[in-house]
Parts: C-alpha cells; sequence; structure tokens
C-alpha cells in the first residue's frame, strides 16, 4: 500500500465539461462515499490512478488539504474505446475496519490427465480487514478423479478473511474432457 499514495485536489464543479477538461490535463474526477459523511469531489493524477487500478481492492492513501485518509476503490468507469479512465468511486475507510469485496479464485496444483477443472465461482466475497484485503484465494488441486466437487471449505483463506458464504457451496468441479471419455477417465466414487 505505500505505493499508493497521492494527492486529491478537491473540486467544486462536476458535469461532462468539467470532467472533459480535468482528463485534458491528466486528472480524473472522483467522489468518496462512507462514515455518515456527505460525498465528497475530487480530482486525482490520472496516470498514477491507472498504475494503482491495475489492483483490484487497491487501497490508496489520499492527502487532501494536508490531511491524510484512506479510501478504497468502488468502482471505476473506462472509456470502451480510448481505455481512459473516466471516473472512479471511492469509499472511505479506517485502519482496523472489516470491508466486504469480492476477489479472484486462483487454481493451484495438477489435473489429472484427460480432466479438466469447470469453476463455478471465478470471484468469492469475503470480509477482510479493509488495509490487509488479500489479491485472491486459492484453490488447491492435486489430480481428483472426474466428478470431485471442491467447496467453499477447499478454499485456502489468509489469516483473518472470512468468507460471505456457506461453507458447502460449489466453488469448482472437475470434469472429464472428450479425450479423457474417449479413453475412460476413471470417475471419483
Amino acid at each position: 500500500m505505500s505505493d499508493n499514495k497521492m494527492v486529491a485536489e478537491p473540486r467544486e464543479a462536476f458535469g461532462k465539461g468539467v470532467a472533459r477538461k480535468l482528463r485534458a490535463v491528466g486528472k480524473t474526477p472522483a467522489v468518496i462515499y462512507g462514515h455518515g459523511s456527505d460525498p465528497r469531489h475530487v480530482s486525482l493524477p490520472a496516470r498514477q490512478l491507472a498504475i494503482v487500478l491495475r489492483t483490484k481492492n487497491a487501497v490508496i492513501e489520499l492527502e487532501i488539504n494536508g490531511k491524510t485518509e484512506l479510501v478504497l476503490v468502488k468502482s471505476a468507469s473506462k472509456d470502451p474505446i480510448s481505455q481512459i479512465i473516466e471516473h472512479v468511486d471511492l469509499i472511505e475507510i479506517t485502519r482496523g475496519e472489516q470491508v466486504h469485496v469480492e476477489v479472484p479464485v486462483h487454481l493451484i496444483g495438477e489435473v489429472l490427465s484427460g480432466t479438466t477443472i469447470d469453476l463455478e465461482h471465478k470471484t468469492v466475497k469475503l470480509e477482510a480487514e479493509a488495509t490487509n484485503i488479500p489479491d485472491f484465494v486459492v484453490l488447491s488441486t492435486n489430480k481428483e478423479f472426474a466428478g470431485h466437487h471442491f467447496t467453499v471449505a477447499d478454499l485456502t483463506l489468509p489469516k483473518g478473511v472470512t468468507l460471505d458464504l456457506p461453507a458447502d457451496t460449489l466453488i469448482a468441479m472437475v470434469l472429464a474432457t472428450a479425450a479423457g471419455q474417449a479413453d475412460g477417465v476413471p470417475e471419483e466414487k
């Protein structure tokens, strides 16, 4: 998170024309929500923001008028053609606060020859400390037979993280490929 520091400039003017002018000078309009306060409008350095947004659930340390605060990226909208970030919504957070986020599931391990893994949930919703959000959760495989089911209970979670899904929710299953079916890949009993 130390790389995610930037200076935000408060803004009083709104609208499409103002947003275009901001983007033309290398800034991105943003709105900060949260903690019972009114939404605050700011502009952020576009290039620096684009780098930070490469990370899902990015936490940014903003300096606004000399005061430092933490925000979590809620959403960002991009122009579909130019891929320029047009606007960002941020949520104000505090250290130690628990937040609900969605993170990707990464498969690690090997599959049995003639099988593949069908990932039912490419992402999972979880609760984590705001400054300790994992980049992903791990689903370990070890040459399971066709028909094997992986559930939420099979995911490897970092310390202090809880899932917002029941333990018996299906995450992935092992399927025989067409080649595997022709070769008679055994199914799990």
